[in-house]
Formats: structure tokens, sequence, C-alpha cells
């Protein structure tokens, strides 16, 4: 369990410094147009990619992951 989550948060990490590594600009103007969003929509977006996270976590352990 522990070593799965370790594994998680890796990959996670590989992502996010690859973004700011890769597209260091693109990053700057997302952030931008998140902080023009309303609370509500940034809220909405975050349960997007939660369940966008939890289904692709899902279909992963399904093809034995």
């Amino acid at each position: 369990m522990i070593g799965h989550a370790a594994m998680a948060v890796g990959l996670v990490l590989i992502v996010e410094g690859l973004a700011y590594a890769l597209a260091p600009s693109l990053v700057e103007r997302l952030l931008e147009a998140m902080r023009a969003m309303a609370e509500d929509q940034r809220r909405v977006l975050g349960l997007g990619a939660l369940a966008a996270g939890v289904l692709l976590v899902w279909v992963a352990k399904m093809l034995g992951a």
C-alpha cells in the first residue's frame, strides 16, 4: 500500500516537473487563467480532475496494474 502511494506521488511529481521544465510560460498563462476564473468554476474543474483521476486509476486496476 505504501509502495503504491509512493509510486503515485512520484508519477505526479514527474508530470508536474515536466510541465514546468518544458513549458514554464504555458504554466504561467494557465495560472493566470485560473486566477481569472470564479471560485465555483475552479471547484468544478478540480472535481472534474478528481473524477478523471479516479476513473484512470480504476481502469488501470482493471487492466492489471
